[in-house]
C-alpha cells in the first residue's frame, strides 16, 4: 500500500497529544488586537481540545503524527 499524504495546513494548525487528543489554537489572535478586551486576548492564548466528533477526521488528515 502506498504512503498516505499529510495535509500540511492541518499539520500546522493542530497538535496531537500523547493520549490522542487533538489540540488547536483559537482563531482571532493574529492582528487587530488593540480593540479587544484583555480578558478576550488572555483566553485566546490557550489551545483548545477539539471535539471528539471531529477528532477522527483530523487524525485521518495527519496520519503519521
Amino acid at each position: 500500500m502506498s504512503k498516505l499524504k499529510t495535509v500540511q495546513g492541518v499539520k500546522e494548525r493542530v497538535k496531537i497529544t500523547g493520549t490522542g487528543k487533538v489540540m488547536a489554537f483559537r482563531p482571532g489572535r493574529r492582528h487587530l488586537l488593540s480593540h479587544r478586551r484583555s480578558k478576550t486576548k488572555r483566553h485566546l492564548r490557550k489551545p483548545r481540545a477539539i471535539a471528539a466528533v471531529e477528532t477522527r477526521t483530523l487524525r485521518a488528515l495527519v496520519p503519521y503524527a
